[in-house]
């Protein structure tokens, strides 16, 4: 079985407070972006142990740490299903805060899920999914999500994005999610991010705010330069996705858009 399992951007993340189990309580609106997906292929085997193969681009994890391999196990350890070999064309950057990782192993659950005729709803497969990272369930619905607690507490969202342009942006620089973390200052902010986003959307560039920005910019000039360069260029709404690096501009035409043109290859029409 062929999955796209495709990445998402963040609008808007407010990192609340720190939670008594080491997590941070977070809310922000996830949107899944279509156009740039990693494939995912998995396959029952009769074999004695998983198999996994990558492709693409080369991920700085081992075999046996990669989420596709951990999800395969988790629905093992549930379920008495055999075991699988994982095809993985790895397409979209890792370390860049667009959740490909956790796309991915997503995509995983699915594919079981269906392989073996288990019959787990979406509920089953978001409880199953959250115990493999905080954006993890989210790609079970990958409908735009308002996302809370650590990011699993989840309800729908409308965003009118049709006919607008998507730009992203992965500088060669990456941000590790503990160095993220490290660095933020969590803060309750004065009015809630669906109450900000109900605002037009050229008003957001100054209340739709990462709250990772401050001290990753701080760090990572280049990131910051690669967002105002954005603006620069005309984008209705920039920001870094997730935890970064990676920095989205959405744009009104295609021809504004392809300005970035000579700083990337992903340019969508959402």
């Amino acid at each position: 079985m062929k999955i796209k399992a495709n990445c998402k951007i963040n609008i808007g993340l407010d990192v609340l407070r720190k939670r008594d189990d080491g997590f941070h309580d977070l809310s922000t609106v996830m949107y899944p972006v279509r156009g740039l997906y990693d494939e995912i292929e998995v396959e029952p085997i009769t074999a004695a142990d998983n198999e996994f193969h990558s492709l693409g681009i080369v991920v700085d994890c081992p075999a046996e740490q990669n989420l596709c391999l951990k999800a395969a196990r988790l629905i093992q350890q549930r379920y008495d299903v055999g075991r699988v070999r994982i095809t993985l064309d790895k397409r979209v950057p890792f370390g860049a805060g667009l959740g490909g990782g956790s796309s991915d192993a997503t995509a995983v659950l699915v594919a079981m899920n269906e392989i073996f005729s288990l019959s787990l709803d979406e509920s089953e497969l978001i409880t199953l999914a959250s115990q493999l990272g905080s954006d993890t369930a989210f790609f079970v619905r990958n409908t735009p999500q308002l996302c809370e607690g650590r990011g699993d507490v989840m309800t729908p969202v409308e965003l009118d994005f049709h006919h607008l342009w998507l730009v992203l942006v992965k500088p060669d620089e990456g941000v590790s999610t503990r160095e993220a973390y490290a660095g933020v200052k969590p803060m309750i902010p004065a009015s809630s991010l669906v109450e900000r986003l109900r605002q037009p959307m050229q008003k957001w560039q100054g209340s739709v705010k990462n709250d990772f920005e401050p001290s990753v910019f701080a760090a990572h000039p280049v990131i910051a330069s690669i967002k105002q360069q954005l603006i620069d260029c005309g984008a209705v709404y920039a920001s870094m996705s997730g935890s970064g690096s990676t920095v989205f501009g959405i744009f009104d035409t295609k021809e504004q858009a392809e300005k970035i043109r000579s700083m990337t290859d992903y340019i969508f029409e959402l």
